[in-house]
């Protein structure tokens, strides 16, 4: 059975595609089929993928404006071991292109309808803003995975996703849930990331994953080359934790060993 994560925090910075990347190749790796929509017009995603943006012929703007088909825009089996629905800064003009559309907040649910069954699972890297793109990418996935910077102003924002992930749960996706919040760019030694870790056991208890994601220079280097960390230096802290958090959220959704 196919589980659709959307992977989104309306700030900026806290990890969010260097997440989505990485824990798309590692599940990859562990066998699973995966696709990973980059969601994001700064097309982060979709560079650290291993894809040159100016290559790209279809991009998820156009899927979502009904001008080109799944097939035309995803990129089977990138370096990073996946699949991907890539994008570029185009994909700004699918919000403006998306006003006044019938089930315009539905677009990427529709699009994923009859094309999620082929993978276990569907990640949606969310743009870092509570955007027409962003509320697609919660009406279209099961879970939402929310990374969190383990530094100042890091709860900041978090209020307000949390009530519109209510929201959405209220009125479009009533199956939505918070797979897991994400502590990113930890530094135990810090006073500080030890503070806001608490805040975040508080807050969120056991939706914490007990899997931190360490500030790591081989992770931070990753995508300057397009790849993932487990294909730039597998053995690296920033490729372990990620092999870690992909085994906790398999525990956690109660899944079988990829075959």
């Amino acid at each position: 059975m196919t589980r659709i994560i959307a992977i989104t925090n309306q700030k900026g910075g806290v990890g969010k595609t260097t997440t989505c990347v990485n824990l798309g190749a590692t599940l990859s790796e562990m066998g699973y089929q995966v696709l990973v929509i980059d969601f994001d017009p700064q097309g982060n995603a979709t560079s650290g993928s291993g894809v040159l943006k100016t290559t790209i012929e279809h991009d998820v703007r156009g899927l979502l404006l009904g001008e080109s088909t799944f097939r035309e825009t995803c990129i089977l089996g990138t370096e990073a071991g996946y699949d991907l629905l890539p994008s570029d800064i185009q994909l700004t003009e699918a919000e403006v292109g998306l006003i006044g559309q019938a089930r315009a907040q539905f677009r990427l649910k529709d699009v994923l309808a009859e094309q999620a069954e082929s993978y276990d699972f569907v990640l949606i890297d969310c743009p870092p803003a509570l955007s027409m793109l962003t509320i697609n990418g919660l009406i279209a996935a099961d879970g939402v995975i929310v990374p969190v910077q383990c530094e100042f102003f890091a709860l900041e924002g978090i209020a307000a996703l949390i009530e519109t992930i209510d929201q959405v749960r209220g009125s479009h996706n009533p199956e939505l849930v918070i797979d897991g919040v994400l502590r990113t760019m930890y530094d135990p030694r810090t006073s500080l990331t030890r503070q806001v870790s608490q805040q975040l056991e508080q807050f969120f208890g056991e939706q914490v994953f007990k899997t931190v994601i360490p500030r790591n220079v081989r992770l931070a280097e990753a995508p300057s080359h397009g790849l993932p960390v487990l294909r730039y230096d597998r053995l690296s802290k920033g490729a372990l934790s990620y092999l870690a958090l992909a085994s906790e959220l398999r525990k956690r959704l109660k899944l079988k060993k990829a075959a």
